[in-house]
């Protein structure tokens, strides 16, 4: 790549200066939305983030000190997706030939939570529990509560894993709670299945994507 010379001086139109820097928007917003969608950052810490992005960039006055900061926040979100993709699990042969994941902390809880199930539905025809006493359940095993966006995620993974379950709304609940129900007979039947979800393929794949663009092994064409 060709550099300018240090006391070369230019002149560049405002709009281009503009479309770069909306450019740049676009590229910041699609990272956001890769950290967000692999789970690499969420909720607070990522509103904070934005939020502190913003209004540097907003209080600058000098347009290329505006780009300037959005390339360090930019570099800051591949900082994070760089550090997650060195953690991410480790993929190993089976016996088989196959490539096994490592399993989720939804997989857990859900697993755990269809064998909870199972046992306070002994002795009754049917059975209900909801979004609440999963938390309960769940922060006795861990020690802390879950949030209630990753609690609700298990019931959901849990009623995949689980056929007998079924996750809706509780009826004539104005907070519209989320609880599984099942009859008693069929959880006694049921068994708990391997379920890889589209949005986790979603998620790999969104990761590969950018590291391919952002990380490419040395002697890769550009």
């Amino acid at each position: 790549m060709d550099f300018f010379q240090t006391d070369e001086i230019l002149e560049i139109p405002v709009s281009e200066l503009q479309a770069l820097f909306r450019d740049l928007i676009q590229v910041y917003d699609t990272l956001n939305e890769a950290l967000k969608d692999a789970g690499i950052m969420q909720g607070r810490e990522l509103g904070e983030m934005n939020t502190k992005a913003s209004n540097a960039v907003k209080a600058e006055k000098s347009p290329i000190g505006k780009l300037t900061l959005l390339n360090a926040y930019i570099k800051k979100e591949i900082w994070h997706i760089r550090n997650a993709l060195k953690m991410r699990p480790t993929f190993t042969p089976t016996g088989e030939g196959k490539i096994q994941q490592a399993i989720t902390k939804i997989q857990l809880r859900a697993s755990a939570i269809v064998e909870h199930v199972k046992t306070i539905a002994q002795g009754k025809k049917e059975v209900a529990f909801n979004s609440s006493q999963a938390r309960d359940f769940l922060s006795g095993r861990e020690g802390k509560p879950p949030s209630r966006r990753d609690t609700i995620r298990a019931l959901r993974r849990a009623e995949k894993i689980c056929p007998a379950l079924a996750c809706g709304h509780t009826p004539n609940d104005g907070r519209q709670t989320t609880r599984l129900t099942a009859t008693a007979d069929n959880l006694k039947q049921a068994d708990i299945l391997k379920v890889d979800r589209d949005c986790d393929i979603r998620q790999r794949s969104r990761l590969d994507e950018v590291r391919i663009v952002f990380f490419k092994e040395p002697g890769s064409s550009a």
